[in-house]
């Protein structure tokens, strides 16, 4: 029987993104590719956005002599020298094997494994400079919490970059502040990822009377189904059998670290649909903490947003969505806790009541007027419900809008939360 270091051929794997979390998620799987060489190809491309900038004065690698310190130059070139991202994860040394790479196209050529790692904003323009130059076997995951809602349908981040690309993309999601995770301080993720049937090794037999009937070649399949659990409009190509099996084991090796414990599922919807709903709990965690009711009210609104959390997933993607994807994995109920303690959404919900001043003013103050996530997913999120005439059925979720559109009054949230007893 094959073990996995019997495999002739070896992942490659590039990072799309080099923000503060991408370039974090490079460090972890750099270290892990360097520890199996068996299965990973050692070097980690990392794709960055090129830009000019000096070593600031607060960097310890600050050297007013230096050539780097006293002129621009670009950002690759002094990850590349330093082995440190100056400028979007200061301080951090990171392994030498990454190498940053200001081609996109480049970047991802002949790379079996691809993380993406960017504002989901540029997903649709980046994939499009993508097309053509990723393999066709290649295989995702995304690192992008959130999904797009319109009134008309949700889409998972993940399977708008896997239609783009036509490949398989999971999702990671989970409490993970990023500096936390550089610093190697303890945490956990969730990475969800469905094997596509073409990549099982296994041969299933079909129907017949002896096993000689002939055996279904998974490989040859090119359907798998959508996170709705209807046949998706990609059609996939099978992974080389000469690489490892990217199966849940291995995207365990890929992503896990003694500081960064990983559980891998199949439900890539929910812990999608966790990274988004969240935002709008913290929001509403913020806004009575900012009336000074203290942690049971926090805890009320938590509880009552987790389990509007797990409904909707229920409701709207029933086929694959699962009720411990909210309850038990760090991207459902642990993600929700870290978000209602110091996220930057309970933040600035606070601070509006606080100082008695609307969001869009605290973004303006607070965010260079930049929205809050979890104030645009409240909207988007409202849009949907209410043009399915199930808004009432998410007295949280409708009621966190109607605040922030001064429809009501965060005073008034108890009353518009309770749930009338049944004796």
């Amino acid at each position: 029987m094959a073990t996995l270091g019997a495999y002739e051929g070896r992942h490659k794997v590039t990072i799309v993104g080099s923000g503060n979390w991408g370039t974090t998620i490079a460090k972890v799987i750099a270290e892990n590719t360097k520890e199996h060489p068996d299965l990973f190809e050692e070097n980690v491309q990392m794709w960055v956005y090129e830009e000019e900038i000096t070593i600031p004065e607060a960097s310890k690698l600050h050297d007013p002599s230096s050539e780097y310190s006293k002129e621009k130059h670009k950002l690759t070139t002094l990850i590349n020298h330093f082995h440190e991202n100056v400028k979007y994860l200061p301080n951090i040394a990171l392994p030498h094997n990454i190498i940053a790479n200001p081609s996109l196209q480049d970047s991802v050529k002949d790379s079996t494994i691809l993380i993406f790692n960017l504002p989901h904003q540029f997903i649709d323009k980046l994939c499009d400079q993508m097309k053509g130059h990723v393999l066709s076997y290649a295989r995702g995951v995304s690192c992008i919490k959130g999904v797009s809602v319109s009134s008309e349908d949700i889409k998972l981040f993940s399977e708008s970059i896997g239609e783009k690309l036509e490949i398989y993309v999971g999702a990671l999601s989970g409490a993970n502040i990023a500096n936390e995770v550089a610093l190697e301080k303890f945490s956990e993720t969730t990475v969800a990822y469905d094997p596509p049937p073409m990549d099982s090794r296994s041969a299933t037999p079909k129907e017949g009377r002896t096993p000689q009937a002939s055996e279904l070649d998974l490989t040859q399949i090119t359907e798998h189904k959508d996170s709705k659990g209807f046949k998706s409009r990609v059609r996939l190509t099978a992974q080389p059998s000469e690489l490892p099996p990217l199966d849940h084991r291995l995207i365990h090796t890929l992503f896990h670290r003694p500081y960064f414990h990983v559980h891998v599922v199949s439900d890539v919807a929910g812990v999608s649909l966790g990274g988004a709903l969240k935002n709008i709990v913290a929001l509403a965690a913020g806004f009575v903490a900012g009336l000074g009711w203290g942690d049971n009210a926090k805890a009320a609104i938590m509880r009552i947003g987790l389990l509007e959390m797990r409904k909707f997933g229920k409701m709207f993607f029933e086929n694959s969505v699962r009720t411990a994807t909210f309850t038990e994995e760090s991207a459902g109920v642990a993600d929700l806790i870290t978000s209602c303690s110091g996220g930057r959404n309970f933040r600035c919900a606070k601070m509006s009541v606080e100082r008695k001043m609307s969001i869009a003013e605290v973004e303006k103050s607070e965010l260079n007027g930049q929205m809050l996530q979890g104030v645009s997913t409240a909207q988007e999120v409202y849009g949907f419900l209410k043009a399915r005439g199930k808004q009432n059925e998410f007295p949280l979720l409708t009621s966190t809008y109607r605040i922030l559109q001064g429809e009501a009054k965060v005073e008034d949230l108890p009353a518009l939360v309770a749930k009338p007893n049944e004796f």
